[in-house]
Formats: structure tokens, sequence, C-alpha cells
């Protein structure tokens, strides 16, 4: 029986570099669209592009740019009448594909940012310049991972009318029963590695829902499920929290 002779280092060397390739082709192929989607806010039908790092296949629109958690907030809030006609809202950290829906589908529409300079309050989250109960709608997205979550849920509380409404999504892994924070990591390389994104400072767990009812709200959620998920393009079980301030 002939010895057995191990591969020269080159040789594995170079069957690396051709999987990696070969993977590199198949992510690449896939970034124009894989399957046909539908977007709901402007209606086109199609294949949708890759967005994000690591890539997310089917995820942006290529009409309007709506993404996945964009286009469940636009069926919800179409099959659930979420936004009434005569309301006020104010939009925080306003993204333009969810003020294009909002703007024209209320009576009065306001954003805030700390840091932009094309909102109407250029105020933090955590303490606006709005009166007690001012407002019947708050739109909040990808925000409070950003922020002191809960000192901005209590003035969110405190900003709106009794029956108002609060629409936030958050990064959330449901597997999880706390909340990972940790504010000893304050580097943007860091904070990319432990919540996903330089700017974040924390990744949510299931107990996201406790400190919303801390707040005083009452919650609601809003489930991206099948079929929805096939034909809008839609992330699995991704949520959106609708809460009530009693």
């Amino acid at each position: 029986m002939a010895a057995y002779v191990a591969p020269k280092p080159c040789a594995l060397r170079g069957l690396d570099v051709f999987s990696t390739l070969t993977y590199a082709f198949h992510v690449a192929s896939h970034l124009r669209g894989v399957h046909p989607r539908t977007c709901p806010g402007c209606g086109f039908s199609g294949k949708f592009l890759g967005f994000g790092m690591p890539p997310r296949f089917d995820a942006q629109c290529p009409e309007c740019s709506s993404l996945e958690r964009h286009r469940l907030f636009f069926l919800a809030a179409e099959r659930d009448h979420l936004v009434r006609p005569e309301a006020s809202v104010l939009h925080i950290a306003p993204e333009a594909i969810i003020q294009r829906f909002l703007q024209p589908r209320c009576k009065r529409y306001q954003t805030l940012d700390l840091f932009r300079d094309d909102v109407d309050l250029k105020e933090p989250i955590e303490k606006t310049s709005l009166a007690d109960g001012s407002l019947d709608h708050i739109m909040c997205s990808h925000v409070l991972e950003h922020v002191d979550d809960r000192q901005a849920l209590q003035e969110m509380f405190r900003i709106l009318r009794s029956g108002g409404s609060l629409f936030t999504m958050v990064p959330i892994v449901e597997g999880w029963d706390a909340t990972y924070e940790n504010p000893s990591i304050t580097s943007t390389q860091e904070r990319e590695l432990h919540f996903g994104q330089g700017d974040h400072i924390r990744y949510y767990g299931r107990d996201f829902r406790a400190r919303l009812r801390e707040a005083g709200f009452s919650i609601e959620e809003i489930t991206a499920n099948e079929p929805d998920v096939t034909k809008y393009g839609l992330q699995r079980g991704e949520k959106l929290f609708v809460c009530t301030k009693p």
C-alpha cells in the first residue's frame, strides 16, 4: 500500500483561494436579487437588492429604497390603521422613506434629532421641549439602542396623549432572556463586534418588553410572518411594537 502523501502547503493555499473566490462570486451574484418580491410602499414588483454587511439578500427595494423594517411598518400601518388622519406625529431620527409615508397621512408631522440640521427639533430624545400629552403618535425605529432608553421611553410616555401610541422597532434577539449591555465597551470597533454596529450601546433580549411596560406602556406586537415574509421581503420574526399610553 502506498504511503499517504500530504498536499503541499501551496496546493492547500490554492484550494483556499479557489473556494474563497467561488464563495465571493456566489454572494456577488445574489446582490442584484434572488427571488421576486413586492414593495407595499411603492408598489414595485421584481427583485430587491442586497443590503448591509454582511449582506442580506432581497433586502432593499430598488424603486423606493425601503428595507425590511420599513415594509413591515407600511403593512401594519395600512392594515391596522395605526395612524389617524387627524393625528399629530413626532418622527424621531426620521428616515426619508418613512417620512414620505407618514407625512401625508397625518394632520401635523414633526421631526426630532439631536445631530441633524434638517429637523424641526434639534433635541435629545431623552429630554425634549414638547409639552405633556401633546402628541398622538411617535415613530421611533432603531433609535433606542443608541441612547439612554429608559429615560427616552419615560420622555416619550410623557409627551404622548392618553390613548396615544409609540411605534418602535429595535434589534432584538428573542433567544436571550436579558438585554446585553456593557458600559466598558466604548470604541466603535468593539461596539460593532458586540452590538452589531459602531454606534449601538446594547443588543436587546426578550426583556425589552419589560422596559416598555416599566415606562407605563401597554404593548401590542406585530410580527413578520408568512406569507408576508416571502411576498414582501421581510425579516422572519421581526417585530413592530405598538405601545399605547393608557
